[in-house]
C-alpha cells in the first residue's frame, strides 16, 4: 500500500499555513523537539479538519518514531522486517483514524477512499444505513455511486436507487449487484414489495372509478380481481407490464414468507392480463406468471409436488451429441434443496448435469449434492460410469476407514 493511494480521491486540501504558525513549530521544536513538533501539527490538521495533509502527518509521526527515512524514496517492499510491517500497521491504523474522522463529519463519499484502501467497508455501510436523505439531496447520487457501484453497501445504494429514482432504474441497477445471492435476494424483495403496493393503489383506484367505493382495507390483489374481468377490457393494466415481468423474474431469489406471497400474488395478476401483455421467456419459465406461480407456489408450501411435477416436465432429455440444455434442471435442483429434498437433486444432478463442474453452474452439481448427502457411495458410482478418474479419488479419499 501507498500512502497516497486512499485518500487523494477525497479532494479534501489545506490552505498553506501563515507565517506566525511556522514560527510557533520552530519554538515548540526548540523546547518540546521531533515529538512535540508532529503533535503540533497532526492536533492543529485535526482541529481545522484537514484531513488529507492529516493523514500526511500521521504517516510523518509513524516514520519519525520507526526510525525510518522522513522523506520517503522507493517502495515500501524495500524497507527492512520488522520496520515494515510496523510502518504498515501504521499506515492502516492513520487510513482508519482520517475515515472515521470524515464519517463523524458526515462526509461519506470523502471517508469512502479511506475505508476501501484496507478493505474495511463496514463503517461507510453502517453510515450509509443511517442516511435518510431528502428528495433531491445532492449527495444522493455520489452516495450511491459508493454503495452500489463502490460496494461498500449495494443493498443500500439500491434501495436509495429506488426511493430517488424509481423502479426502472432501480431494475436496470440489479444487474450490477454483486453476485452475492443473500444481496441480490434482499434488493428482489425491495422491488416486489414497491411494485406490489403500487399496483395495489392502482388497483383500488381504478375500482373506486368503476364504482367499487366500498372494498375493505389490506383486500390482496387476488380479492380485487376476482370476478372483475371489466379491469382487463380492452388490453387494460394498472402497472407497467416490462416492469411487472422483470420483477416477476427476480422471484425465485425471494425467502421471506410475506416476500414469496406478494410475488405470488404480482404472478396472479400478470396471469390475468391480455396476452399481447405477457411476456415470453426462456424455459423453464417460458411462461412467466405460470411458471412463476407454481414455483413460488411450492416454495410457500402449496401445491408442492405439482409444483415438482411442473418443473420436471420441462427438463430436456439429455443430449449426448450437442450441448445439453442445463438451465431448467438447475431451476429444479434449486427449487428441491429450498424444499429439502436433496436425493430427489441429486438424482436429477445425475441424469442432467453429468460431469458439469460447480463454476458452470448457478446451483450445487453432483458432487457437491452427494457430499452434501453423505453419499459419497453414489458419487463414486456416477464417477465411475463417467470414467471420471479426479471426482472418484476425492470420493475415495473421502471414505470412512473401515
Amino acid at each position: 500500500m501507498e500512502p497516497s493511494t486512499a485518500a487523494a480521491e477525497s479532494g479534501v486540501t489545506g490552505a498553506p499555513f501563515n507565517a506566525p504558525v511556522f514560527e510557533a513549530l520552530e519554538a515548540t521544536m526548540r523546547e518540546n523537539g521531533p515529538a512535540g513538533v508532529l503533535d503540533a501539527v497532526i492536533d492543529r490538521l485535526e482541529t481545522e479538519r484537514k484531513y488529507r495533509p492529516l493523514l500526511d502527518a500521521l504517516l510523518l509521526k509513524a516514520r519519525h518514531e520507526l526510525g525510518l527515512p522522513l522523506l520517503e524514496s522507493g517502495s515500501l517492499a524495500l524497507l527492512p522486517e520488522p520496520q515494515r510491517t510496523q510502518y504498515e500497521e501504521r499506515y492502516v491504523g492513520a487510513l482508519r483514524k482520517v475515515g472515521q474522522l470524515l464519517l463523524d463529519q458526515g462526509e461519506i463519499a470523502n471517508a469512502w477512499p479511506y475505508f476501501r484502501a484496507i478493505s474495511e467497508p463496514g463503517p461507510v455501510a453502517t453510515a450509509l444505513d443511517a442516511f435518510h436523505p431528502e428528495a433531491g439531496d445532492p449527495a444522493i447520487g455520489s452516495l450511491i455511486e459508493v454503495a452500489l457501484h463502490g460496494g461498500a453497501n449495494p443493498r443500500r445504494g439500491f434501495e436509495l436507487v429506488l426511493q430517488h429514482y424509481g423502479t426502472c432504474s432501480a431494475i436496470s441497477s440489479f444487474e450490477s449487484l454483486p453476485a452475492s445471492e443473500e444481496v441480490r435476494a434482499a434488493c428482489a424483495a425491495q422491488l416486489v414489495r414497491t411494485l406490489h403496493t403500487h399496483l395495489t393503489e392502482n388497483l383500488r383506484s381504478e375500482l373506486g372509478r368503476l364504482g367499487h367505493t366500498k372494498l375493505a382495507p389490506g383486500l390482496p390483489i387476488p380479492a380485487l380481481i376476482s370476478g372483475r374481468e371489466e379491469l382487463f377490457a380492452e388490453e387494460a393494466y394498472h402497472i407497467d407490464v416490462s416492469h411487472l415481468a422483470s420483477v416477476v423474474r427476480m422471484s425465485p431469489l425471494l425467502t421471506d414468507r410475506d416476500d414469496l406471497t406478494k410475488a405470488l400474488e404480482l404472478c396472479e395478476y400478470g396471469r390475468r392480463l391480455s396476452p399481447r401483455l405477457r411476456y415470453d421467456d426462456a424455459p423453464p419459465f417460458d411462461q412467466v406468471y405460470e411458471d412463476h406461480a407454481a414455483y413460488l407456489k411450492a416454495l410457500l408450501g402449496r401445491e408442492v409436488e405439482a409444483g415438482i411435477a411442473h418443473f420436471r416436465a420441462k427438463l430436456p432429455q439429455p443430449d449426448l451429441e450437442g450441448q445439453p440444455e442445463i438451465v431448467p434442471a438447475q431451476v429444479l435442483i434449486r427449487l428441491l434443496l429450498r424444499l429439502n429434498r436433496v436425493d430427489d437433486a441429486i438424482e436429477v444432478a445425475a441424469v442432467q448435469l453429468p460431469g458439469i463442474p460447480d463454476a458452470m453452474l448457478a446451483c450445487p452439481g453432483l458432487a457437491t449434492l452427494c457430499a452434501r448427502a453423505g453419499k459419497l457411495d453414489r458419487l463414486e458410482t456416477e464417477a465411475r460410469a463417467r470414467g471420471d478418474l479426479v471426482t472418484f479419488a476425492a470420493a475415495l479419499l473421502q471414505r470412512p476407514a473401515s
